[in-house]
């Protein structure tokens, strides 16, 4: 069966403006849509950042006993609960293993092979000025 949600605990864990700890919660993969959509908020327009507080707040879908995780609830996680759960998101959802592969293809393609000889002036040639870029 093809896994499509994922329980998590936070480093720390995001208190509720009653004082109660939640930690233990549950993400799903993310569709297009959940990435599309925080491009229109205006919020987004005037801050790009802000885009994983939105995206965050449409996967997590449950933290500890609340189940409507809104905006509000990611802006007040704790940097390290915050960086937990976009580290995760990115896991789950196959984005560290494609820029991976991305960034692996545009290395092969910059690596330019250097004829030792040719880059090597030899002694002969360093007094005469010959060879010295």
């Amino acid at each position: 069966m093809f896994q499509t949600e994922f329980k998590f605990t936070l480093p720390k864990g995001y208190l509720d403006g009653e004082g109660n700890l939640h930690r233990t919660g549950t993400m799903r993969l993310a569709k297009a849509i959940d990435e599309i959509l925080p491009l229109r908020d205006p919020q987004v327009q005037a801050n790009p950042a802000y885009a994983t507080v939105i995206i965050l707040s449409r996967v997590v879908t449950q933290l500890g006993t609340l189940e409507d995780i809104s905006p509000s609830i990611i802006e007040n996680l704790f940097a390290a609960d915050l960086n937990y759960l976009y580290n995760l998101y990115r896991q789950i959802n196959d984005l560290e293993a494609n820029e991976a592969s991305a960034s692996n293809k545009q290395l092969e393609a910059s690596i330019v092979e250097i004829d030792p000889a040719a880059a090597i002036p030899s002694l002969a040639t360093l007094g005469t000025g010959e060879g010295n870029p």
